[in-house]
């Protein structure tokens, strides 16, 4: 938005509007004193709310005139924008900074500094509330208009959220090496943005843009946070059974990575972390048998249905992968979709994410994963057979049933037990 500097200083000389804001930057003991970050901050979000903006520091709003910010300060005034669209915006702000030269009434180039505020595909509240930017000032919003504004932004909305744009992304962002494997022969000829858009991976913004949506992002780009910064895995494996270690204990934490990747990638991560943790018992009878600590094809599941089915409208939360001596935890955010329950996870489906799941119905299984046993071709099918797969195998392997609670109806959590082989056969077991 007002890309170049010309662009940008024709817009100044017309004066703040629905996608311009302009602040003076005054100083006190070398710290911003003006503009006042709750005041910033509540301009920010309402861009955000709206339809995006910038915000100009280093211009007089009345005047319409260039005053610059001396170059020494120009490293604090962006680190006061970035603490504030972190600190004092609810969920955190993704504020594009950028250095410019402006010329003066006299001719003289000064910096300034041009925050762009895209879009936002959440709803953000700042110190003074929910605010929504309409022409050149801020309001308050109703709960009406809020309540549509959350539905519109949510998976709940008409356009599931896996389906919206993402604002500032563009086709350009897709890895065609990952979106071109989608291709059949029939869609062979397809021109790219047609194939995009038709497999849910793009959409037309409100400028009839065409952009990738979330679905897009996450399967199609080499590392989806760029635009969804939680869009990735957090994986630890510990030695003991709890988080925090026992006193006198050195190494608590055995193993730990953030997965990331497109989701197919990620499914296939977990999945050798897990099998790169556990432990494989050989037992001894009639010649040898390996059994491992978890039913890699259970885990399998578990992380094929966490990364479709977890809720990406949630701002905050990622997926948590946590491997302890006694079990397996496997947490995924948002509470269940539609009527479903705990009860009835084995017995029905229901997509949070319809074009991801479409998508992973498509994406190869990797040949070369771990101890993966399954006669299915793709990552997903439309029989609804995970949650059953996980929990029978994981049963027959350790003589425990895995167990799904809801943890403050924002978060599913899977449990699986490990293996013990000396419970099963009564003959050694010793580690690989």
């Amino acid at each position: 938005m007002f890309d170049s500097p010309k662009e940008l200083l024709d817009k100044i000389r017309l004066g703040e509007d629905t996608f311009l804001e302009l602040k003076e930057v005054r100083y006190a003991g070398g710290r911003v004193a003006e503009p006042h970050r709750d005041g910033l901050a509540d301009e920010l979000a309402a861009f955000a709310n709206a339809s995006g903006g910038v915000c100009v520091l280093g211009v007089e709003d009345k005047t319409r005139e260039v005053i610059g910010i001396p170059v020494e300060l120009l490293d604090s005034v962006e680190g006061f924008v970035r603490e504030l669209c972190h600190d004092s915006i609810s969920p955190p702000l993704l504020a594009v900074i950028e250095r410019l030269s402006l010329p003066t009434t006299l001719g003289t180039e000064v910096p300034v500094l041009k925050v762009e505020v895209p879009r936002s595909l959440f709803v953000h509240k700042s110190p003074g509330g929910y605010l929504r930017r309409e022409g050149s000032s801020r309001r308050q919003m109703s709960p009406e208009y809020l309540a549509r504004l959350f539905q519109q932004r949510s998976q709940a909305g008409i356009v599931r959220f896996d389906e919206q744009v993402v604002p500032k992304a563009t086709l350009a962002d897709l890895s065609p090496s990952l979106w071109e494997r989608f291709r059949t022969v029939r869609s062979s000829g397809e021109k790219p943005e047609t194939f995009l858009e038709k497999l849910g991976m793009a959409r037309h913004d409100e400028h009839s843009t065409l952009r990738p949506t979330v679905a897009g992002v996450l399967l199609a780009t080499e590392d989806p946070r760029r635009f969804l910064p939680n869009a990735f895995i957090q994986a630890v494996a510990y030695a003991g059974v709890r988080e925090v270690p026992t006193v006198g204990t050195a190494a608590y934490q055995v193993d730990a990575a953030d997965i990331t990747g497109s989701l197919d990638r990620q499914v296939a991560d977990v999945c050798r972390f897990v099998a790169r943790n556990m432990r494989v018992a050989a037992v001894k009878d009639v010649g040898r048998t390996d059994i491992p600590q978890y039913d890699m094809t259970a885990v399998f599941e578990a992380a094929v249905n966490a990364v479709a089915h977890r809720d990406y409208a949630i701002y905050g939360s990622k997926i948590r992968l946590r491997m302890f001596a006694d079990r397996l935890e496997l947490s995924s955010p948002g509470a269940l979709t539609n009527t479903m329950t705990i009860d009835s996870l084995p017995l029905r489906q229901s997509a949070r994410n319809e074009a991801v799941t479409s998508l992973l119905a498509r994406c190869p299984v990797p040949a070369e994963l771990p101890g993966l046993k399954t006669d299915r071709t793709t990552m997903m099918d439309k029989r609804g057979e995970g949650v059953r797969i996980i929990l029978e195998r994981s049963f027959d392997l350790s003589g425990r049933q895995p167990e799904y609670r809801l943890i403050d109806d924002a978060e599913l959590l899977l449990t699986i037990y490990p293996t013990s082989a000396r419970e099963q056969t009564g003959t050694g077991m010793t580690p690989l």
